[in-house]
């Protein structure tokens, strides 16, 4: 029989910390404390693959799965001493999510299940304290009505907040016993209106409507946003953990909080967490009530007046050091903790991998390896490569002038300036116009993960440092201020206003995620600077890489950024860029639209110094670095004039009237010019295009090199060939132009020529074309269209479907389709170093600097990988978790 539930409590359990696939991350590290002898509440875990059942048998169950619940929460009763359903001790439990992969307040949650009108009077009389029992009654009826019923919390958000008001109370805390039971019969009374049924008393009918409710949170809305941001499969699925309440809302000896092993921002090594006195671990995360620091050290930095955890429960803290030390030796990394103190005893209720900032993830890493605690090799795998992004970009120059608005709590570091929104839908639109926003909520919740990944920041006027607006923007590398409380927002009328200041959705405001501050208009950037923790890890990676890292540069600027991120080459200058500069697009115009070859001539005449000298500048920077130069490859309609003044420019230069260049540009006009007349094909047509432009690269490579006694080996690489036969007969016309200057100079080149891979005939034809070509580099953007024959420029109307349909795991266009792409790669690169086994393979596609896709490019044998400047390290660090992985 399939085991579809696994039990953990009393210092044992049946799953461990390598089970996370099927416990799930929340499941597997309960197991693992216990294991370790750690304070845990007892429960059990139903596995991810009931989840895969459950919705690929139509929301219904395995046979045996209710037997063995049921065996599992005997269990739990045993252990905790308490009756689930009724009795004298009633067992409360909670139901929560847990994938694999860490997605914080994406699913749902129900805690204090299993209370009606009996037990809760049966919790009041063991607890000697009615006010507590009513308190956790009124949060199951709001949680589970939110959350299996379907009842908005707004609800019972709106008639607390009217009861406060009635009776002049300003916190929850202020309200009785006897308010509490009124409450709750406001909430029950509310929960038939909405839903035409009273509230379920049935602890039975409760725990599996909380089930069916979490295994269908899987599919809500922000966890599938969720997942499709973090590349999460759906095929995972999550579990479901059924755990014996601990209280933290039993009086002033009581507390909950959130923790990290160390500070999440920084990578300091430090203990750092947030905690509130009688309270529930919603209350810490939600942000509504500003939470308490756990250490004085942190008090003390935050200036609060509220005492810390340290010094009101000293033991409770102690106790806690210690275990967060035993759990980041044991996982060795650092921990996101929760824990809740219920009447002075401290319990454990979930440890995992804390989201931390990229810059805290360096700090991390390296310190671990300066600790002994890791090698560099983990340390490199331990940096998700995309997360670098965060560092690439610019920062707040601490000179530029500042007008502060107010002050919040550092939540996330960086900075981020646009203008004011103040709902998610609004951000992902404006993002959608181009437009950089800065998200601003009295709040977040899990359903603003959409806007707050759209906003290039996130202002809240609630919550603290562990609070769901920090979380996840430290995830997703978004600077955040958090509960600046001093701003008053009004979303109806779309303004927030401080101390007599008030700013409109629209309006232009900077973070400074860094030092918690709120800044009026656009603040001047500054260029990030690498190096410390950066510069130590990327040398780690460069050291246990095979492939090499190039970049695609086409202008000096360019070359520059490239060596400034590590590139160890140009993997792709792309030699139109060069053209559309204004001095020369007349000439390039001039050159096209000519009507003979003399025509052609007089104007490449023009073009040949302005192209010698460009690729002069990127040869000095690159300091006899291998340089791949791509010959012209698009299409001429991309040169055409288009506007009447441009018209009249290229006729008074060609000394023609402007109809007959009308005439001459319409005759140029193709159906499907991505497939027209375009790389090699325009070489063999106007070959003294491929002749001016291999002077050009051969000259200036020939002048860097006796200038600078520099062995300058310029890469000549010839676009869209479809056989041997079209290469050969450019590259005799390159090796004609390069015999000519080396008679002219009595010098003797050194040069390579080959070609980009980019059609299927290529990629079959591989073993011909290397007969003659010295390197091959894929061009994966156009082998992706002609492959799936999708026009990349038109698929985003429809690609999204696909993968949001599972039809594609992902977009072709972002990561290398390994079946279909991949497939030609492959017999390209066999056939390739079958005729020339020395052959040089590189990729140069936007897939270049994509993660997955170079880990493909490692297994198939590539030698580089070339993508764009700010790329390049993302590149250095997944070549080098290629490289570690394959190793094993």
């Amino acid at each position: 029989m399939t085991k579809w539930v696994y039990s953990f409590g009393d210092g044992a359990a049946e799953g461990e910390a390598a089970m996370k696939n099927l416990l799930g991350g929340k499941g597997a590290n309960l197991a693992e404390m216990c294991n370790l002898d750690l304070p845990v509440p007892p429960g059990f875990t139903i596995t991810t693959e009931v989840c895969g059942h459950y919705f690929e048998h139509g929301e219904k169950y395995p046979d045996a799965l209710k037997s063995q619940v049921d065996e599992a929460l005997q269990n739990v009763s045993a252990i905790a001493g308490a009756e689930f359903g009724g009795g004298d001790n009633p067992l409360l439990v909670s139901v929560r999510s847990g994938s694999r992969a860490s997605m914080p307040g994406m699913m749902d949650t129900v805690l204090n299940l299993g209370l009606n009108d009996v037990t809760v009077e049966a919790l009041a009389k063991l607890s000697g304290d009615r006010r507590f029992a009513y308190d956790s009654y009124r949060r199951f009826i709001q949680m589970y009505s939110d959350v299996v019923l379907g009842v908005s919390h707004d609800h019972f958000e709106d008639i607390l907040e009217s009861f406060k008001e009635d009776n002049d109370y300003s916190l929850d805390t202020d309200l009785s016993a006897d308010d509490w039971v009124q409450v709750v019969a406001d909430f029950k009374e509310r929960v038939e209106e909405e839903s035409d049924a009273p509230f379920p008393q049935n602890p039975n009918e409760q725990l599996w409507g909380a089930i069916g409710a979490v295994f269908s949170s899987w599919m809500n809305r922000r966890a599938i946003t969720y997942r499709r941001l973090q590349n999460i499969p759906e095929s995972w699925g999550t579990a479901v953990n059924i755990q014996a309440m601990v209280f933290g809302n039993m009086g002033d000896t009581s507390a909950t909080g959130v923790a990290f092993t160390r500070n999440p921002s920084t990578g300091e090594n430090e203990f750092f967490g947030e905690f509130l006195v009688n309270a529930q671990g919603e209350d810490v995360v939600a942000g509504i009530r500003t939470p308490q620091n756990i250490t004085e050290q942190a008090r003390l930095e935050a200036e609060s007046d509220m005492p810390s955890l340290e010094s009101l429960m000293p033991e409770v803290f102690s106790s806690l050091t210690s275990i967060y030390e035993k759990l980041e030796a044991h996982y060795r990394d650092m921990q996101d903790i929760e824990f809740t103190v219920q009447d002075s005893k401290l319990w454990m209720l979930q440890t995992r991998t804390g989201k931390r900032t990229t810059r805290a993830a360096l700090r991390i890493a390296v310190d671990m390896v300066e600790e002994g605690l890791l090698t560099p090799e983990e340390a490199v795998m331990r940096i998700e490569p995309e997360s670098l992004d965060q560092l690439l970009h610019p920062t707040l120059d601490p000179d530029a002038p500042r007008k502060l608005l107010t002050t919040g709590l550092p939540a996330s570091p960086g900075a981020a300036v646009g203008e004011i929104v103040f709902d998610p839908d609004t951000a992902e639109q404006m993002k959608s116009q181009g437009k950089d926003v800065i998200l601003v909520r009295i709040e977040t919740s899990p359903e603003d993960i959409h806007g707050m990944h759209a906003a290039a920041g996130i202002l809240t006027s609630r919550g603290g440092m562990t609070s769901h607006a920090a979380v996840v923007a430290r995830g997703m590398g978004r600077p955040c201020v958090s509960g600046a409380g001093a701003l008053r927002i009004d979303y109806a009328k779309k303004t927030l206003t401080v101390m007599g200041t008030t700013l409109n959705a629209g309006d232009v405001i900077t973070l400074d995620g860094s030092a918690g501050q709120v800044l009026v208009g656009k603040v001047a950037m500054r260029q990030p600077e690498l190096s410390g923790d950066f510069a130590k890890l990327m040398q780690w990676a460069d050291g246990a890489r095979r492939l090499g890292v190039r970049a695609n540069a086409d202008t000096p600027a360019d070359a520059k950024v490239a060596r400034e991120f590590g590139a160890e080459g140009i993997g792709l200058c792309r030699t139109e860029h060069m053209f559309f500069d204004n001095e020369r697009i007349v000439a390039v115009r001039e050159m096209i639209l000519a009507s003979d070859e003399a025509g052609r001539r007089t104007a490449i005449a023009k073009l040949l110094p302005m192209q010698r000298d460009d690729f002069t500048g990127i040869f000095e920077i690159m300091e006899g670095l291998p340089v791949t130069v791509r010959l012209l490859d698009p299409p001429l309609h991309e040169f055409l004039p288009k506007t009447d003044e441009d018209v009249a420019a290229v006729a008074d230069v060609m000394n023609i009237g402007v109809e007959e260049l009308r005439a001459r540009a319409e005759s140029l006009h193709e159906f499907n010019p991505m497939l027209g007349h375009r790389g090699c094909r325009l070489a063999i047509t106007y070959p003294e295009i491929t002749e001016m432009q291999a002077r050009a690269i051969l000259e200036a490579s020939a002048d860097v090199s006796a200038r600078t006694g520099q062995s300058i080996s310029p890469e000549i690489m010839i676009p869209l060939v479809t056989s041997k036969i079209e290469f050969d007969f450019l590259a005799g016309r390159i090796r004609k132009v390069a015999a000519e200057i080396e008679a002219e100079r009595n010098i003797k080149l050194d040069y390579t020529i080959g070609t980009m891979i980019e059609l299927p005939r290529a990629c079959l034809k591989a073993d011909e074309i290397a007969e003659s070509a010295e390197f091959f580099s894929f061009g994966t953007n156009d082998l992706t269209q002609t492959c799936f024959g999708i026009s990349r420029d038109d698929a985003g109307t429809f690609l999204t479907e696909y993968v949001e349909k599972g039809l594609l795991p992902i977009d072709p266009f972002i990561a290398i389709d390994q079946e279909g792409v991949g497939e030609l790669m492959k017999i390209g690169v066999e056939r390739g170093q079958k005729t020339r086994p020395d052959i040089k393979l590189g990729i140069c596609g936007e897939h270049a600097g994509e993660p997955q896709s170079i880990h493909f490019c490692n297994e198939i044998g590539l030698d580089y990988v070339s993508c764009s400047p700010y790329r390049v390290p993302i590149a250095r660090l997944a070549a080098a978790q290629a490289t570690v992985i394959e190793k094993g």
